[in-house]
Formats: structure tokens, sequence, C-alpha cells
């Protein structure tokens, strides 16, 4: 029952990513690496004890502690790549804010040039 349940969520998130793909601003890299864990969650959901023998192979004892490092990688750089992404975009408003102040800039009636004697 439960396989059912995490595919059709796998299934329902690959659908919801494709359809808005025009919204997403992502590249093809990472849309080849979404494709790729999809492909390893179904592996994992159908074949469990082959993620527990992956996991041997890289010497970890079990194959939700594998999945739990892999995922913890994944959320740090998700993590990193979003705070990197508003960075940019912080500083892109700030320059077009500053931009947009200078273009609508009034030179104050004081401060107009003078006539050296």
């Amino acid at each position: 029952m439960i396989q059912l349940v995490l595919i059709t969520a796998i299934v329902a998130v690959a659908i919801y990513f494709f359809i808005n793909r025009k919204k997403a601003n992502a590249k093809a890299w990472v849309k080849i690496g979404f494709v790729g864990l999809m492909l390893a969650a179904f592996w994992a959901i159908l074949r469990p004890d082959d993620v527990t023998i992956v996991a041997n192979w890289l010497g970890v004892d079990r194959g939700t502690d594998l999945m739990l490092y892999v995922l913890i990688v994944a959320f740090f750089f998700t993590t990193i790549s979003t705070w990197t992404r508003f960075r940019e975009l912080e500083l892109r408003y700030a320059r077009l804010a500053r931009a947009v102040a200078l273009q609508n800039a009034e030179v104050a009636p004081d401060a107009a040039p003078r006539e050296e004697p």
C-alpha cells in the first residue's frame, strides 16, 4: 500500500514539475537531475533491498541511512541554490532602484552651478 502512495506522489510531483516548466527557470542539468532522482525514487520504492546492498557497498549499514544522507546533501544544495538566487535578485533590485532614483532625480535650485570670478 505504501509503495502505491509513494509512487503516486512521485508521479504527481513529476507532472507538476513538467507542466509548470515554463514558469520554472530551471536549467537542463537541473531537469536531468530531477528525472534521475525520480527514477532512483521509483527504484528505491519498488526494490528497497537493492538500496541496502548499494549502501553496504558504500560503507553504510542500512539503505534508509544512505537515503537520508542523499536527502541531506540534496537539501543543502537546494538551500544554497535558493539563497544564491535570492541574493542575486536582491542585488538586481538594488541596482534597478538606484538607476530609477538617478533617472528621476531633480537638481535643487540651490545646487545650480556657480560662476567663478
